[in-house]
């Protein structure tokens, strides 16, 4: 494709981040945007402060900025917060209402529009894994139902778009499973782990390099994105974040009724199928644990 520009929401965030990196490290051209005044990377772009709950501003920013392609990763990700009454508003205009002004800005300007969600938008049940065409929704905490929300937004305003799904996120920056379990290990030699919710970890420098190759493409639709590797549970990711790091810890796993501490339910079943990845031609993610290697080599900040 000639003459991409790619406009990035939440360009400081944990993904946001890894994105510019991408563009930028393939010469492609991008703009950063974010709530806050100052873009938080090292990389040479284009920065523009945006607050995507002002239908006005994003339409003007969209408007002068032109780009062909919109990759939408802002959104409110603090799971157990968003269950609070008193976040309830702020997580909505963000994750709703931001979607839903970027989508309708972008349809009516025929810019192709890319949304990150999320496993959390199911209802977490059974031990299949989930296909991009299921429609078992019934997210169940708050961020989940936004997000569904979202998704929502995106198919009403547009016909060209991505949708993809992600799961149990982790990057080189902002705050991730990781990151909490090595802090912890600094304090405890003993932790109780989830067992019995299943899924796959995301790696965020490994997602921005499929995330551009599909904008890089043609081949619009809902997508299932995370690692390969296979199906794990928190317990078996903790173990081997601890195996990796060297780290002597007793990892116990226990339910999610035995855990029992986050405001926040999360799915049982988070199992992405990705097979129309590969059948669309995308490369697919690398396993996890080798992800996991980069992420320990590579630190963290």
């Amino acid at each position: 494709m000639q003459n991409v520009k790619i406009f990035v929401t939440g360009a400081n965030g944990q993904l946001g981040r890894d994105l510019i990196h991408e563009l930028t490290s393939r010469n492609i051209e991008c703009i950063a945007s974010d709530i806050q005044e100052k873009f938080t990377g090292p990389e040479d772009c284009r920065y523009i402060q945006l607050d995507i709950t002002s239908y006005s501003d994003v339409e003007r920013v969209l408007t002068e900025t032109k780009p062909s392609r919109v990759i939408h990763c802002a959104a409110w990700t603090a799971v157990d917060a968003a269950e609070d009454e008193a976040n309830k508003p702020k997580v909505y205009a963000v994750n709703v209402k931001g979607t839903e002004n970027i989508a309708r800005v972008c349809g009516e300007r025929n810019i192709v529009m890319t949304y990150i969600s999320t496993d959390y938008i199911f209802d977490g049940s059974g031990s299949q894994a989930l296909k991009p065409e299921d429609e078992n929704f019934a997210p169940l905490n708050y961020y989940g139902q936004t997000k569904f929300e979202g998704e929502l937004a995106v198919k009403k305003f547009l016909r060209k778009f991505f949708i993809v799904r992600i799961a149990w996120v982790f990057g080189p920056h902002g705050n991730n499973f990781v990151k909490t379990m090595l802090k912890l290990s600094e304090t405890h030699d003993t932790m109780r782990v989830v067992k019995d919710q299943i899924g796959t970890p995301t790696y965020t420098p490994d997602l921005a390099r499929l995330l551009v190759d599909m904008n890089l493409s043609e081949k619009f639709g809902i997508y299932h994105a995370t690692n390969e590797g296979g199906f794990i549970s928190w317990y078996d990711f903790a173990c081997e974040i601890f195996a990796q790091a060297c780290k002597n810890v007793n990892v116990i796993p226990v339910s999610t009724s035995e855990y029992g501490q986050s405001k926040a339910r999360r799915p049982g079943n988070s199992r992405l199928d990705k097979s129309k990845l590969k059948a669309q031609g995308f490369s697919l993610l690398p396993d996890w644990r080798d992800a996991l290697r980069r992420y320990l080599q590579n630190g963290t900040n």
